[in-house]
C-alpha cells in the first residue's frame, strides 16, 4: 500500500481517537439536537463506511471488466459546506455506547481494513478498477481507500463542532 495513504489513514485515526478518548460516556452519546448525531453515532458511521468500503473494494477487485475511469478530486469530501445525506446502509444506530466500546469498534474496523489491504498482492490493480461510490460516482478502488481518511477528517470537524455545542472542554 502506498506509504502516504497508510500514513494518512494512521494519522487521521489518531486524530479521531484524540478527540474522543477523554470524553465520558454521557458526552459521547449526547446529541446537540434532535436532528443531529451524537459523537458515538458519528464514530459508528465512520466504522460502517470503513466496513462498506472494504466490501466495495473487494467486489471491485472481482470484476472482470476493467473500465478505466477518470480520477476524481476526492479532497472536497473534507469540506463540510458540501452537505451529503448518508446512505441508509451507513446510518448509525441510536444505541448507547461507552467510550471503550467505540474505541474497540474503531480499532476492529481499522484492523479489518489493514488486513484486507495486505491481502491484495498487486496493489497497482487498485488504480485500474473502479466501483460506483454512493456520493462520488464511479471511483477507482485506490481512491476508495483515500476517501476513507478524507471522510474521517470531515467528521472529525463535525465532532469538534458537537463538542463546542455541548461545551465539552477541548
Amino acid at each position: 500500500m502506498n506509504q502516504l495513504i497508510t500514513d494518512q489513514l494512521s494519522e487521521t485515526r489518531n486524530n479521531l481517537v484524540q478527540e474522543i478518548e477523554l470524553l465520558n460516556d454521557t458526552q459521547l452519546n449526547a446529541r446537540p439536537n434532535a436532528n443531529s448525531w451524537s459523537i458515538a453515532q458519528v464514530c459508528l458511521h465512520l466504522i460502517l463506511v470503513e466496513e462498506s468500503s472494504i466490501k466495495a473494494i473487494a467486489w471491485g477487485l472481482k470484476q472482470e471488466d476493467n473500465k478505466q475511469i477518470e480520477r476524481k478530486n476526492v479532497h472536497f469530501i473534507v469540506d463540510r459546506t458540501n452537505k451529503v445525506v448518508a446512505p441508509k446502509i451507513v446510518e448509525p444506530a441510536e444505541d448507547f455506547f461507552t467510550v471503550q466500546q467505540i474505541m474497540e469498534l474503531l480499532d476492529d474496523s481499522r484492523k479489518k481494513l489493514t488486513i484486507f489491504l495486505e491481502t491484495i498482492e498487486d496493489q497497482s490493480i487498485l488504480a485500474e478498477k473502479s466501483v460506483k461510490h454512493p456520493a462520488l460516482g464511479d471511483l477507482p478502488l485506490d481512491q476508495w481507500i483515500e476517501q476513507i481518511y478524507l471522510h474521517e477528517q470531515r467528521h472529525i470537524g463535525q465532532i469538534k463542532e458537537i463538542k463546542e455545542i455541548l461545551e465539552v472542554e477541548q
